[in-house]
């Protein structure tokens, strides 16, 4: 509405988001967790003298290093670089609602990758103890940072009070604020784990190698015994309309929770009734696949969250396709086109008003494109993710027509159509011509007066 549109062909500004917060999530939260398992298997080395023990938790400090502050920080800048220019608006009430709690943020972040490179730079230069203060104040900062983030994520799906009074700890503090941060604490630990049982399959010696499998497997009991939980408590808590989205009003998200939460079980289970009870079923192999099984988890359980959503980008507030609830009785009035920015003047010139005219056609097509571009494509592509081209095969213009005007009424995870009448007509128009009717075939068509009858 108020900014140049971004444009990306096939992938769709939300599935480009999607694959970019994905990875982020699933390495920032081994970020989280895995310091603390540093920490926690260096000290257990040095108070047991396994000095192979620590040669691995030397060698993972450094690959942790690589992964989370090289591929976490770069995807992190993904992060802003990508909601920045496919949802100005949303990017905007954060920054702006949460100025403060970004710079503390930012502060805990810089004093992580402080932490994290006198860490693994002093293996052998400092004593034992001034080590582990650096593993310690490592391992407090990555927490913090979740702690601060999950206010703001969190924020986004159950704004709460904030609504009503604007108030900074009412929004960050919302109803969802705690079972989110209990639960990503606890798959913090599991991605730790996981990541720390690929790593320990590499030991030469058997006993460490053994000793430091159970070590890793441990790790996976928290996330066993609290995600169940906190997955409850999170969705008695999000809005009513989120929650009938998981329980079967969105056959996509519902399966797609179902799918999550099936393969998080099974990586549980394997995990724990197998590496833990008997460390040497723990092979390479296995450990590849429970890593690859918890990034589909992880990424399944985030498409979740940011499906049931829809259709805002922060609830009750700010619609997926820019437009704040308070604009929507305004742009119905004076028109999308009317109102937006940065439409294209080419497409917004005019709207038929009777359709009687031969010129108005061509003029509704273009301007039923722009509404297309203006409040469809930030979810919808032609061709690519979510092609609406399927989705409208074989609906009339007046059947598209009236889908739009009671569009979040039949679909509940659309926002409702923003525009006048002419516009609404405009972009069923457009639609409509996506799937022009065929020419009959002359061997399909019914015989002309005179012509024989095969």
């Amino acid at each position: 509405m108020n900014y140049p549109f971004w444009a990306i062909p096939r992938l769709g500004g939300s599935l480009t988001v999607g694959i970019v917060a994905i990875l982020h999530v699933f390495v920032a939260m081994f970020a989280v967790g895995g310091g603390l398992y540093l920490v926690l298997a260096e000290r257990w080395a040095r108070r047991e003298g396994r000095q192979e023990v620590l040669a691995y938790v030397e060698a993972h400090s450094r690959f942790f290093l690589l992964l989370t502050a090289v591929f976490g920080a770069l995807t992190g800048v993904g992060i802003w670089f990508t909601i920045g220019l496919v949802s100005p608006p949303t990017t905007s009430v954060l920054i702006r609602t949460f100025v403060w709690a970004w710079a503390i943020e930012w502060v805990f972040f810089i004093a992580e990758i402080a932490a994290v490179l006198l860490y693994v730079a002093s293996w052998h230069r400092v004593d034992a103890r001034t080590h582990m203060l650096y593993g310690w104040a490592y391992a407090v900062s990555a927490f913090m940072s979740l702690v601060i983030i999950n206010g703001i994520i969190s924020f986004m799906l159950t704004p709460g009070r904030w609504l009503e009074t604007g108030d900074f700890w009412h929004g960050f503090f919302n109803p969802s604020y705690w079972p989110s941060l209990v639960g990503r604490s606890a798959a913090a630990a599991a991605l730790a784990g996981l990541w720390g049982l690929a790593t320990a399959t590499r030991i030469a010696s058997q006993p460490d190698r053994d000793r430091v499998v159970r070590f890793a497997s441990w790790w996976l009991v928290p996330g066993a015994l609290l995600l169940p939980l906190t997955t409850i408590w999170y969705l008695q808590v999000v809005p009513v309309g989120a929650r009938m989205l998981v329980l079967g009003g969105a056959a996509p998200v519902s399966l797609m929770f179902a799918g999550s939460v099936v393969i998080s079980a099974i990586v549980f289970a394997v995990g724990v009734l197998g590496p833990l009870r008997s460390p040497r079923t723990a092979t390479g192999a296995l450990a590849a696949v429970l890593l690859a099984a918890g990034l589909i988890a992880t990424g399944g359980t985030e498409w979740v969250r940011e499906g049931i959503r829809k259709p805002y980008t922060i609830y009750g507030y700010l619609y997926s396709n820019g437009v704040y609830v308070w604009q929507q009785p305004g742009l119905a009035a004076r028109g999308v086109l009317a109102s937006a920015r940065f439409a294209d003047p080419a497409r917004t010139a005019s709207v038929s008003v009777s359709g009687e005219q031969a010129h108005a056609q061509a003029a509704d097509l273009a301007a039923g494109q722009e509404l297309f571009r203006l409040q469809c494509s930030i979810c919808h592509s032609l061709g690519g993710y979510n092609d609406v081209q399927p989705l409208v095969k074989g609906w009339s213009e007046a059947y598209l027509d009236f889908q739009l005007a009671h569009l979040d009424t039949l679909k509940p995870y659309m926002p409702p159509f923003m525009g006048s009448p002419e516009e609404r007509r405009a972009l069923a128009r457009w639609l409509a011509s996506l799937h022009p009717p065929e020419a009959p075939s002359a061997a399909g068509r019914p015989p002309l007066p005179g012509e024989p009858i095969s």
